[in-house]
Protein backbone atom coordinates (compact mmCIF):
# COMPACT_ATOMS: atom_id res chain seq x y z
CA UNK A 1 0.00 0.00 0.00
CA UNK A 2 2.83 2.37 0.93
CA UNK A 3 4.66 1.47 -2.29
CA UNK A 4 1.51 2.19 -4.35
CA UNK A 5 1.08 5.56 -2.69
CA UNK A 6 4.72 6.38 -3.36
CA UNK A 7 4.38 5.46 -7.06
CA UNK A 8 1.24 7.58 -7.37
CA UNK A 9 2.98 10.51 -5.73
CA UNK A 10 6.00 10.26 -8.03
CA UNK A 11 3.78 9.86 -11.12
CA UNK A 12 1.63 12.80 -10.08
CA UNK A 13 4.67 14.98 -9.52
CA UNK A 14 6.00 14.07 -12.95
CA UNK A 15 2.71 14.96 -14.63
CA UNK A 16 2.60 18.25 -12.74
CA UNK A 17 6.14 19.04 -13.82
CA UNK A 18 5.32 18.27 -17.44
CA UNK A 19 2.18 20.39 -17.33
CA UNK A 20 4.05 23.24 -15.65
CA UNK A 21 6.83 23.01 -18.23
CA UNK A 22 4.37 23.08 -21.11
CA UNK A 23 2.52 26.03 -19.62
CA UNK A 24 5.82 27.86 -19.08
CA UNK A 25 6.88 27.14 -22.66
CA UNK A 26 3.58 28.49 -23.98
CA UNK A 27 3.83 31.53 -21.73
CA UNK A 28 7.32 32.31 -23.03
CA UNK A 29 6.34 31.80 -26.66
CA UNK A 30 8.03 32.79 -28.87
CA UNK A 31 11.57 32.52 -27.53
CA UNK A 32 13.22 32.11 -30.93
CA UNK A 33 12.52 32.95 -34.60
CA UNK A 34 9.47 31.48 -36.36
CA UNK A 35 9.48 30.06 -39.89
CA UNK A 36 6.53 30.87 -42.13
CA UNK A 37 6.48 28.38 -45.01
CA UNK A 38 4.92 29.66 -48.24
CA UNK A 39 4.37 26.82 -50.77
CA UNK A 40 4.48 29.30 -53.65
CA UNK A 41 7.20 31.14 -55.59
CA UNK A 42 8.33 34.53 -54.27
CA UNK A 43 6.52 37.53 -55.73
CA UNK A 44 2.87 38.10 -56.53
CA UNK A 45 -0.12 38.96 -54.37
CA UNK A 46 -0.19 35.69 -52.43
CA UNK A 47 3.47 35.84 -51.44
CA UNK A 48 3.27 39.52 -50.52
CA UNK A 49 0.32 38.92 -48.19
CA UNK A 50 2.33 36.23 -46.39
CA UNK A 51 5.26 38.62 -46.05
CA UNK A 52 2.97 41.30 -44.63
CA UNK A 53 1.74 38.77 -42.07
CA UNK A 54 5.34 37.93 -41.15
CA UNK A 55 6.15 41.62 -40.79
CA UNK A 56 3.27 42.35 -38.42
CA UNK A 57 3.68 39.13 -36.43
CA UNK A 58 7.39 39.86 -35.95
CA UNK A 59 6.62 43.31 -34.56
CA UNK A 60 3.91 42.08 -32.20
CA UNK A 61 5.63 38.90 -30.96
CA UNK A 62 9.12 40.31 -30.53
CA UNK A 63 10.75 37.56 -32.60
CA UNK A 64 11.61 37.45 -36.27
CA UNK A 65 9.13 35.59 -38.49
CA UNK A 66 11.15 34.37 -41.47
CA UNK A 67 9.40 33.63 -44.77
CA UNK A 68 10.59 30.45 -46.49
CA UNK A 69 9.28 29.88 -50.01
CA UNK A 70 8.96 26.14 -50.65
CA UNK A 71 7.29 25.96 -54.03
CA UNK A 72 7.00 22.56 -55.65
CA UNK A 73 4.66 19.64 -55.94
CA UNK A 74 1.09 19.86 -57.17
CA UNK A 75 -0.90 22.34 -55.12
CA UNK A 76 2.19 23.38 -53.14
CA UNK A 77 2.37 19.96 -51.56
CA UNK A 78 6.07 20.07 -50.64
CA UNK A 79 5.73 23.11 -48.40
CA UNK A 80 2.48 21.89 -46.90
CA UNK A 81 3.93 18.49 -46.02
CA UNK A 82 6.89 20.20 -44.37
CA UNK A 83 4.54 22.03 -42.01
CA UNK A 84 2.37 18.96 -41.41
CA UNK A 85 5.46 17.06 -40.21
CA UNK A 86 6.80 19.89 -38.03
CA UNK A 87 6.56 19.92 -34.22
CA UNK A 88 3.33 21.38 -32.90
CA UNK A 89 5.08 24.18 -31.07
CA UNK A 90 4.24 27.25 -33.16
CA UNK A 91 7.72 27.70 -34.61
CA UNK A 92 6.82 26.44 -38.10
CA UNK A 93 3.71 27.85 -39.76
CA UNK A 94 2.05 27.63 -43.17
CA UNK A 95 0.77 30.50 -45.30
CA UNK A 96 -1.24 29.21 -48.25
CA UNK A 97 -4.37 29.64 -50.34
CA UNK A 98 -7.90 28.67 -49.43
CA UNK A 99 -7.89 25.62 -51.74
CA UNK A 100 -4.93 24.18 -49.81
CA UNK A 101 -7.16 24.01 -46.76
CA UNK A 102 -10.51 23.10 -48.29
CA UNK A 103 -10.22 20.68 -51.24
CA UNK A 104 -6.67 19.29 -51.34
CA UNK A 105 -7.83 16.03 -49.75
CA UNK A 106 -10.37 15.59 -52.56
CA UNK A 107 -8.05 16.03 -55.54
CA UNK A 108 -5.02 13.95 -54.53
CA UNK A 109 -5.81 10.41 -55.63
CA UNK A 110 -2.70 8.23 -55.67
CA UNK A 111 -1.19 9.36 -52.39
CA UNK A 112 -3.27 10.16 -49.34
CA UNK A 113 -2.70 13.77 -48.36
CA UNK A 114 -5.06 15.57 -46.04
CA UNK A 115 -4.16 19.00 -44.63
CA UNK A 116 -7.46 19.40 -42.77
CA UNK A 117 -5.90 18.70 -39.35
CA UNK A 118 -3.84 21.91 -39.65
CA UNK A 119 -4.75 24.40 -36.93
CA UNK A 120 -6.39 27.54 -38.40
CA UNK A 121 -4.79 30.81 -37.28
CA UNK A 122 -5.95 33.68 -39.50
CA UNK A 123 -7.25 34.51 -42.98
CA UNK A 124 -5.16 37.46 -44.13
CA UNK A 125 -7.12 38.94 -47.04
CA UNK A 126 -9.49 38.09 -49.87
CA UNK A 127 -9.25 38.93 -53.58
CA UNK A 128 -11.53 37.90 -56.46
CA UNK A 129 -10.83 36.47 -59.87
CA UNK A 130 -11.87 38.42 -62.95
CA UNK A 131 -12.89 36.96 -66.31
CA UNK A 132 -10.51 38.02 -69.09
CA UNK A 133 -10.85 37.35 -72.82
CA UNK A 134 -8.56 38.01 -75.76
CA UNK A 135 -9.11 41.48 -77.16
CA UNK A 136 -10.41 40.31 -80.53
CA UNK A 137 -12.96 37.83 -79.19
CA UNK A 138 -16.41 38.90 -80.42
CA UNK A 139 -17.94 39.18 -76.93
CA UNK A 140 -18.26 41.97 -74.38
CA UNK A 141 -20.24 40.33 -71.59
CA UNK A 142 -20.79 36.98 -69.90
CA UNK A 143 -24.13 36.33 -71.68
CA UNK A 144 -22.39 36.99 -75.00
CA UNK A 145 -19.52 34.70 -74.01
CA UNK A 146 -21.94 31.88 -73.13
CA UNK A 147 -23.77 32.30 -76.44
CA UNK A 148 -20.45 32.30 -78.31
CA UNK A 149 -19.25 29.18 -76.46
CA UNK A 150 -22.47 27.35 -77.33
CA UNK A 151 -21.93 28.09 -81.01
CA UNK A 152 -18.14 27.75 -81.25
CA UNK A 153 -15.25 25.67 -79.90
CA UNK A 154 -13.85 27.66 -76.96
CA UNK A 155 -10.91 27.07 -74.64
CA UNK A 156 -9.75 28.71 -71.44
CA UNK A 157 -6.35 28.96 -69.82
CA UNK A 158 -5.75 28.46 -66.13
CA UNK A 159 -2.96 28.29 -63.57
CA UNK A 160 -2.90 24.49 -63.31
CA UNK A 161 -5.06 21.49 -62.45
CA UNK A 162 -7.33 22.13 -59.45
CA UNK A 163 -6.18 25.73 -59.23
CA UNK A 164 -8.59 28.64 -58.85
CA UNK A 165 -8.95 29.44 -62.54
CA UNK A 166 -9.52 25.78 -63.41
CA UNK A 167 -12.24 25.40 -60.80
CA UNK A 168 -14.00 28.61 -61.80
CA UNK A 169 -13.92 27.63 -65.48
CA UNK A 170 -15.52 24.29 -64.67
CA UNK A 171 -18.14 25.94 -62.45
CA UNK A 172 -19.02 28.34 -65.28
CA UNK A 173 -19.49 25.38 -67.62
CA UNK A 174 -21.76 23.61 -65.13
CA UNK A 175 -23.90 26.66 -64.34
CA UNK A 176 -23.95 28.06 -67.87
CA UNK A 177 -24.68 24.82 -69.68
CA UNK A 178 -21.89 25.18 -72.24
CA UNK A 179 -18.56 23.52 -72.98
CA UNK A 180 -15.01 24.83 -73.19
CA UNK A 181 -11.67 23.07 -73.11
CA UNK A 182 -9.23 23.76 -70.25
CA UNK A 183 -5.64 24.55 -71.18
CA UNK A 184 -3.29 24.05 -68.24
CA UNK A 185 -0.29 26.25 -67.50
CA UNK A 186 2.26 26.54 -64.71
CA UNK A 187 0.94 29.75 -63.22
CA UNK A 188 -0.83 32.81 -64.57
CA UNK A 189 1.97 34.48 -66.55
CA UNK A 190 2.23 31.96 -69.42
CA UNK A 191 -1.56 31.75 -69.67
CA UNK A 192 -1.86 35.52 -69.95
CA UNK A 193 0.92 35.61 -72.55
CA UNK A 194 -1.03 33.17 -74.72
CA UNK A 195 -4.24 35.15 -74.16
CA UNK A 196 -2.45 38.29 -75.34
CA UNK A 197 -1.17 36.33 -78.32
CA UNK A 198 -4.68 35.17 -79.18
CA UNK A 199 -4.04 31.42 -78.97
CA UNK A 200 -6.58 30.93 -76.15
CA UNK A 201 -9.95 32.56 -75.61
CA UNK A 202 -10.38 33.23 -71.91
CA UNK A 203 -8.48 33.17 -68.60
CA UNK A 204 -9.91 33.62 -65.09
CA UNK A 205 -7.15 35.52 -63.30
CA UNK A 206 -6.47 38.30 -60.79
CA UNK A 207 -6.88 42.01 -61.44
CA UNK A 208 -3.58 43.35 -60.10
CA UNK A 209 -1.27 41.76 -62.67
CA UNK A 210 -3.63 42.51 -65.56
CA UNK A 211 -4.79 46.08 -64.99
CA UNK A 212 -2.29 47.54 -67.44
CA UNK A 213 -3.39 45.26 -70.27
CA UNK A 214 -7.07 45.79 -69.46
CA UNK A 215 -6.79 49.56 -69.38
CA UNK A 216 -4.72 49.54 -72.60
CA UNK A 217 -7.36 47.46 -74.39
CA UNK A 218 -5.01 44.51 -74.89
CA UNK A 219 -7.34 42.27 -72.85
CA UNK A 220 -11.07 42.47 -72.20
CA UNK A 221 -12.50 42.06 -68.71
CA UNK A 222 -16.10 40.89 -68.97
CA UNK A 223 -16.92 40.15 -65.31
CA UNK A 224 -15.60 40.10 -61.77
CA UNK A 225 -16.17 36.94 -59.71
CA UNK A 226 -16.88 38.83 -56.49
CA UNK A 227 -20.07 39.29 -54.50
CA UNK A 228 -20.19 42.96 -55.50
CA UNK A 229 -18.84 45.19 -58.24
CA UNK A 230 -15.36 46.65 -57.93
CA UNK A 231 -15.16 50.31 -56.88
CA UNK A 232 -12.50 50.91 -59.51
CA UNK A 233 -14.68 49.41 -62.26
CA UNK A 234 -18.26 50.19 -61.17
CA UNK A 235 -19.71 49.40 -64.59
CA UNK A 236 -18.19 45.93 -64.68
CA UNK A 237 -20.86 43.34 -63.77
CA UNK A 238 -20.26 40.53 -61.35
CA UNK A 239 -20.32 36.99 -62.68
CA UNK A 240 -23.22 36.28 -60.32
CA UNK A 241 -25.39 38.84 -62.13
CA UNK A 242 -25.53 36.34 -65.00
CA UNK A 243 -24.88 33.12 -63.07
CA UNK A 244 -26.51 33.50 -59.63
CA UNK A 245 -24.30 32.29 -56.80
CA UNK A 246 -21.15 31.95 -58.92
CA UNK A 247 -18.21 33.68 -57.25
CA UNK A 248 -14.53 32.92 -56.89
CA UNK A 249 -12.89 34.79 -54.05
CA UNK A 250 -9.38 33.65 -53.19
CA UNK A 251 -7.92 34.09 -49.75
CA UNK A 252 -4.56 33.55 -48.11
CA UNK A 253 -4.37 32.18 -44.60
CA UNK A 254 -1.91 31.13 -41.90
CA UNK A 255 -2.11 27.82 -40.03
CA UNK A 256 -0.05 25.73 -37.63
CA UNK A 257 0.82 22.01 -37.44
CA UNK A 258 -1.90 19.71 -36.05
CA UNK A 259 -2.08 19.77 -32.27
CA UNK A 260 -0.45 23.17 -31.74
CA UNK A 261 -1.67 24.42 -28.32
CA UNK A 262 -4.58 26.84 -28.50
CA UNK A 263 -2.82 29.58 -26.46
CA UNK A 264 -0.01 29.66 -29.05
CA UNK A 265 -2.46 29.65 -31.96
CA UNK A 266 -4.43 32.48 -30.37
CA UNK A 267 -1.31 34.53 -29.65
CA UNK A 268 -0.21 34.37 -33.28
CA UNK A 269 -3.74 35.06 -34.53
CA UNK A 270 -4.04 38.12 -32.28
CA UNK A 271 -0.69 39.44 -33.54
CA UNK A 272 -1.72 39.10 -37.20
CA UNK A 273 -5.25 40.36 -36.62
CA UNK A 274 -4.05 43.49 -34.85
CA UNK A 275 -1.44 44.20 -37.50
CA UNK A 276 -3.85 43.76 -40.40
CA UNK A 277 -6.27 46.25 -38.91
CA UNK A 278 -3.66 49.02 -38.78
CA UNK A 279 -4.30 51.76 -41.38
CA UNK A 280 -0.85 51.51 -42.98
CA UNK A 281 -1.23 47.77 -43.55
CA UNK A 282 -4.77 48.10 -44.84
CA UNK A 283 -3.57 50.68 -47.37
CA UNK A 284 -0.80 48.34 -48.57
CA UNK A 285 -3.23 45.45 -48.99
CA UNK A 286 -5.78 47.56 -50.85
CA UNK A 287 -3.03 48.46 -53.35
CA UNK A 288 -2.84 44.73 -54.12
CA UNK A 289 -6.53 44.83 -55.15
CA UNK A 290 -7.25 42.74 -52.06
CA UNK A 291 -9.50 43.21 -49.03
CA UNK A 292 -7.68 43.06 -45.66
CA UNK A 293 -9.16 40.73 -43.07
CA UNK A 294 -6.97 39.29 -40.28
CA UNK A 295 -9.60 36.80 -39.07
CA UNK A 296 -9.85 34.73 -35.92
CA UNK A 297 -9.25 30.95 -35.96
CA UNK A 298 -12.99 30.27 -35.73
CA UNK A 299 -13.73 32.61 -38.63
CA UNK A 300 -11.09 30.79 -40.68
CA UNK A 301 -12.70 27.42 -39.89
CA UNK A 302 -16.01 28.75 -41.18
CA UNK A 303 -14.38 30.04 -44.38
CA UNK A 304 -12.69 26.67 -44.98
CA UNK A 305 -16.07 24.95 -44.76
CA UNK A 306 -17.67 27.50 -47.08
CA UNK A 307 -14.90 26.93 -49.63
CA UNK A 308 -15.39 23.17 -49.41
CA UNK A 309 -19.15 23.58 -49.87
CA UNK A 310 -18.58 25.59 -53.08
CA UNK A 311 -15.70 23.73 -54.68
CA UNK A 312 -16.14 20.18 -53.42
CA UNK A 313 -19.12 19.49 -55.73
CA UNK A 314 -17.23 21.06 -58.67
CA UNK A 315 -14.23 18.78 -58.06
CA UNK A 316 -16.51 15.75 -57.96
CA UNK A 317 -18.76 16.68 -60.90
CA UNK A 318 -15.84 17.68 -63.15
CA UNK A 319 -13.81 14.68 -61.91
CA UNK A 320 -10.77 16.83 -61.12
CA UNK A 321 -7.83 14.83 -59.79
CA UNK A 322 -4.11 15.32 -59.19
CA UNK A 323 -1.82 12.28 -59.38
Amino acid sequence: MLQTSFVRAVFGSALLALASGAALAQGDFPSRPITLVVPLPAGGTADLLCRYAAEKASAALGQQVVVENRAGGAGGRIGMEQVMRSPADGYTLLCSTQLSYSITHLVFTKAAFDPRPLEPISVLATYPLVILTRANLAVNSVPEFIAYAKANAVNYGNQGVANTGHLLGELMKIKGGFNMTPVFYRGSAPAINDLLGGSIDMVPDYLLANKGNIDAGKLKMIAVADTQRLKEYPNMPTLAETMPGVTSITWMAVSAPPGTPKPIVQKISDAIGKGFKEPDMQAKILKLEANPLGSTPDEMRKMIQESLDIWGPVVQQAKITVD
